[in-house]
């Protein structure tokens, strides 16, 4: 037998195991990388926007209307000759001043705060109060009484008497527009005067005050009130 390889082709067979051994080395690479890759993870869901509600803005309250006598008026005149008497007096400030006076009294009076009207009203208009207040308390009542706005603030009068004494005496008449509650219950929470509702009120309020002097507690005073 003769063992020659003669004219077989040896390349052709080199190369083909060649061929051979790469298939199955990338065959056991390509096995192992499979195997080792991590199992995929679900994607978290994109976060869910908060619900927003929307809150209607509060209404602001109105604002006030401050009317103020022309320096051409009798009532701007008499203003004016005050500013001359009271250092520091200007209608406007007095009108704006008005408001706090308003809010303060109102309140010390629903409250039976005598420290307070006694600093705020003149003599005779504290006695008043002060008998109205012992009055609604003796019957057993309770004023309920709250200022939602004030809407309105006008200067309608003025004067000046000269006779009161050695000073001046200066009054102004102011008309207040409101929305209040106001409401009187006895002992038993029964209603007795007023509504429990946001009404509209109109005072004319007084102030007096000694021009040129200085002085204790607001200066300007409540001297009369009653409804416009």
């Amino acid at each position: 037998m003769n063992f020659s390889f003669g004219h077989f082709p040896l390349d052709l067979i080199v190369l083909g195991l060649v061929a051979v051994f790469l298939v199955l080395r990338l065959r056991s690479i390509l096995g192992r990388r499979v195997g080792a890759e991590p199992a995929p993870r679900p994607m978290a869901p994109p976060p869910m926007a908060a619900n927003v509600v929307e809150q209607k803005p509060e209404p602001l309250p109105p604002a006030i209307t401050y009317d103020i006598p022309a320096p051409d008026t009798r009532v701007g005149g008499v203003l004016a000759r005050i500013g001359t008497l009271q250092p520091g007096f200007t209608p406007q400030d007095f009108a704006k001043g008005t408001e706090a006076a308003f809010r303060q009294i109102v309140g010390a009076y629903a409250a039976g705060d005598l420290n307070v009207l006694r600093q705020r009203l003149t003599a005779a208009t504290f006695t008043a109060f002060e008998a109205a207040i012992q009055s609604r308390q003796q019957a057993g009542e309770v004023l309920r009484s709250e200022i939602k706005d004030i809407t309105d603030i006008a200067i309608i009068g003025a004067d000046i008497d000269e006779t009161a004494g050695p000073s001046p005496l200066a009054r102004i008449e102011v008309r207040i527009v409101s929305d209040q509650i106001s409401l009187t219950v006895d002992s038993n929470g029964q209603p007795v005067a007023g509504v429990d509702a946001v009404t509209e009120f109109s005072d004319l309020w007084t102030f007096e005050r000694l021009l040129g002097v200085n002085t204790d507690g607001a200066g300007w005073r409540l001297g009369a009130s009653r409804s416009a």
